[in-house]
């Protein structure tokens, strides 16, 4: 059992959760007092003394899920627990099977609408065994596995028939008939997170915990890859926005709070006389801290569309920390959205309208950066200052088009400091149809920015004392 903790710590720690040796420590101490063949007392022990933010939650789902699989579930009886659990080697046919899908749906069907756990859990092994075709030595798969499990056994058919078994009433209304149906849900979820633990501990005892606890291993949302995140990581970055921008903005007013200002030589020498002329107590100047004056300027083709829309949230977010704040979109063409984004808009709502009410295509709809950057200059070229920080978010990608990099030039020349965001990794910059290289000549800084983290470090240096510029990354 030591060897299965220390090996799940070190797979917390590669999965970005920072487990000191301490807490590890009172981790090892918590197990000897649980009673491990109780998987929920043992994960809720474990997580509390091992995680510390909400953040790292679900690294340690994953890596508990695989570390502990092979541990009965709660009520399973005097089965041996930890390393000494038996399994059944993959392709050996299990005990008592069922002489066709059919029975074995008809008993599954009558185990959910009694809601007999012990039997449901039987019959998950069953349904793996007999559908998942699992093979010895194939190369981890548990999602491939499920999916094959869940198609044979059609799920949805198996929810109407759980419903109607659920129905007694014929006559049940409309709200009654709802609530039959989410109950229904939640029961065949239940199978599915049975056949589910049953793959795993399958493909444990086959492959090893550490295979497939690598296998399963994701990033942290704020290290996910913002140009490549799929739907549910999408949803998880919009729900860590609004914290991660709030613990910014006060980190950074905080920052200023505490900025010293200069020497008060002429004070300190008046404070000196009561101790003989001896500066004992130097005196400062009260800070005036600078907030910079920011524009953005978006690039919200479909490429960049994801990455575009995490920058706004998070910079409109912030507001409070800048003196001004206006938002530019462009495709082929540049226009000014700050109004769609005003106090206490929708941002969901504001980024459809933009989509839809922003005249950002002047010709063909394709990323057009020459063409989109005079613009800009000719409409608000005047307006720029030596206050303003004008940041570029896109990835430089121009469809072979003339760059016209002369008219960032003089965008660079009319603002206090000109940034460049840019989500493609360094290595892509100026290959194919990418002029990053000549856009970059006339940037302060040009940062490689593709997750959260990242884009958390740059918003943060934008509150830099004034004269400071931040460094590229």
């Amino acid at each position: 059992m030591l060897s299965v903790v220390t090996g799940f710590i070190e797979e917390l720690r590669a999965a970005g959760a920072p487990v000191s040796m301490v807490e590890a420590i009172d981790g090892m101490a918590a197990v000897e007092v649980v009673d491990i063949g109780d998987r929920v007392a043992l994960r809720e022990t474990l997580r509390a003394t091992l995680i510390k933010s909400r953040r790292h939650e679900r690294p340690f789902d994953v890596a508990f899920d695989a570390y502990f699989s092979r541990l009965p579930p709660p009520g399973a009886g005097a089965e041996p627990t930890g390393d000494e659990l038996p399994l059944r080697p993959l392709g050996e046919p299990a005990e008592g099977g069922y002489a066709g899908l059919g029975e074995l749906l008809d008993a599954l069907l009558e185990a959910l609408a009694e809601m007999d756990g012990d039997a449901v859990a039987g019959l998950a092994r069953s349904a793996v065994e007999r559908l998942a075709g699992m093979e010895a030595g194939r190369p981890v798969g548990g999602a491939y596995y499920l999916y094959r499990t869940l198609r044979r056994l059609d799920m949805a058919e198996l929810g109407r028939r759980l419903a109607d078994a659920l129905s007694a009433d014929s006559e049940a209304s409309d709200f009654e008939r709802r609530l039959i149906e989410e109950e229904a849900e939640a029961r065949l979820q239940a199978l599915r997170e049975e056949i589910e633990e049953e793959i795993l501990r399958r493909l444990v005892a086959d492959r090893g915990r550490e295979a497939v606890a690598r296998t399963l291993r994701r990033p942290l949302i704020e290290d996910v890859d913002l140009m490549h995140a799929v739907g549910a990581d999408l949803a998880e970055m919009e729900a860590a926005i609004g914290p991660l921008a709030r613990k910014l903005a006060a980190r950074l007013a905080r920052r200023r709070r505490k900025r010293a200002g200069r020497l008060d030589f002429r004070r300190t020498v008046r404070r000196s006389l009561a101790t003989g002329g001896v500066p004992a107590d130097p005196q400062f100047r009260r800070p005036r801290p600078h907030r910079p004056e920011v524009w953005l300027l978006c690039d919200i083709s479909g490429s960049m569309a994801t990455f575009s829309r995490f920058t706004l949230q998070l910079t409109h977010a912030m507001s409070t920390q800048f003196s001004g704040l206006r938002s530019f979109a462009f495709v082929d063409t540049v226009d000014e959205v700050t109004d769609f984004l005003g106090p206490g808009a929708d941002f969901g709502s504001a980024v459809d309208r933009i989509a839809k009410e922003a005249e950002v295509v002047w010709l063909d709809g394709h990323s057009d950066y020459g063409n989109s950057l005079e613009t800009f200059l000719d409409r608000y070229g005047k307006q720029l200052s030596a206050r303003t920080t004008v940041i570029v978010t896109g990835d430089a990608r121009n469809n072979y088009k003339p760059p016209r990099d002369a008219a960032l030039g003089r965008v660079a020349a009319a603002s206090r400091a000109l940034i460049w965001l840019n989500p493609e990794p360094r290595a892509y910059w100026d290959t194919g149809d990418s002029a990053m290289s000549r856009y970059a000549r006339h940037c302060a800084s040009v940062h490689e920015v593709r997750t959260l983290r990242q884009l958390e470090r740059f918003a943060e240096s934008l509150a830099l004392p004034a004269g400071r510029s931040p460094r590229g990354a």
